[in-house]
């Protein structure tokens, strides 16, 4: 099993932070991962893949576990980590330092 491990550095609130996650849950979304709230916590569950979304005070750290099936399907998770950063980093762009 893969594990992508991703770190996202954010100046605002906890409550706007989750609000810039949304994008990309929409995104893993589409891949038919659904993600479930619990507090700061998401737990991320799909066909092949697992795992989380945690907002700190001062980063999002995102855990994405590929089992078999994701790697059956030709998931890379060199090119899934890149995305990830990218999506995270665009989602947190131009915010105003605290």
């Amino acid at each position: 099993m893969s594990e992508i491990k991703v770190s996202q550095p954010h100046n605002v609130s906890v409550d706007e932070a989750r609000q810039k996650v949304q994008e990309f849950e929409s995104m893993v979304q589409k891949y038919g991962v659904s993600s479930k709230w619990s507090g700061n916590k998401a737990d991320l569950k799909g066909t092949g893949v697992s795992g989380s979304i945690t907002i700190q005070p001062k980063s999002v750290d995102v855990v994405i576990k590929l089992g078999m099936m994701a790697k059956a399907f030709g998931v890379d998770p060199v090119k899934l980590k890149s995305s990830i950063e990218k999506r995270l980093k665009a989602a947190f762009e131009g915010e105003a330092s605290a």
